[in-house]
Order: structure tokens, then sequence, then C-alpha cells
């Protein structure tokens, strides 16, 4: 009876363990990409990047005191990181294109405007064609685009 309630006991220590240790795992190996990324934009000071959030894949990190903005997509099928400087920018929205007959999203990029050359700088943030769970992802997706957007435009 005993030995049963052991082997029982390190059995499911080892199906929770499992996942635990996987998922410990890929949160330090997107943080050393994070870091990596952060580094290569701004090598001497990349603890700078003081505002930084992630969902869906996407990491979004801002540096206020120098206004500079990295938009990093960690998707399977394109990995990106897009840097923007802020001083440089004069205005910035959210471009959301639907299709013709409902009111399904595709794709949400943002839109910076440069401030000399009046040239659109276009980041894809959204696809429709690479997102697996749809539109419940477009949905959330919509919502931190809106929220960082607003963050931007405070930066600018």
């Amino acid at each position: 009876m005993d030995t049963s309630v052991t082997i029982i006991g390190i059995v499911i220590a080892v199906i929770v363990a499992i996942p635990v240790y996987f998922s410990a795992r890929t949160s330090a190996v997107n943080k050393a990409k994070i870091l990596d990324i952060k580094k290569r934009f701004n090598p001497n000071h990349p603890q700078d990047f003081d505002l930084t959030e992630s969902q869906s894949n996407k990491t979004l990190v801002l540096d206020q005191k120098n206004r500079k903005f990295i938009l990093m997509n960690f998707n399977p099928n394109q990995q990106e990181s897009v840097y923007v400087d802020l001083k440089t920018v004069s205005s910035c929205k959210l471009v959301l294109t639907s299709d013709s007959n409902s009111d399904t999203i595709l794709k949400i990029d943002f839109e910076f405007q440069e401030k000399e050359s009046q040239k659109k700088i276009v980041i894809p943030f959204y696809d429709f064609d690479d997102d697996r769970i749809k539109q419940i992802s477009a949905y959330q997706d919509h919502m931190f685009a809106k929220k960082w957007l607003k963050i931007i435009q405070d930066s600018i």
C-alpha cells in the first residue's frame, strides 16, 4: 500500500514538474532574446528601455527618457524587431485592415510619420494569416495596440 502511494505521488510530481520546467525555460529564452535585441539597438545602456510589455508573441519596449521604441515580433513564421527613434517622428496611428464583407480584422499596423521627410513608416503588428487563435487574438492584440498607441503618442 505504501509503495503504490509513493509511486503515484512521484508520477503526479513529474506530471506537474515537466510543464513548469518548460514554461520557465521558455521564459528565460524569451528574456535573453529581448535583452539581446535591446543591446543591439542600445549597446551601452540596454537598461534604458524602462517600459517593456509582452503579449501574444509580441514585445513592445520603450525608452521614455531618450524616446526610442522597439517592436519585437516572435511569431514562428516571421521573427523580426523594428526600431523607431521617436525624436524623428511627428505622429503615430493605428491602421486597421478589415475584411470587406465583415468586421473581421485582417491586419493591424502602427504607422509613424517622420517629421522632416513626411515619409510614413509602417510596422506590422498583427496579421490574421499568422494567427492561430484568429479573432480572439485579434481582439486582444487590438486592445494591446491601442494601449501602446497612447503610450507612444505621449512619448512623441
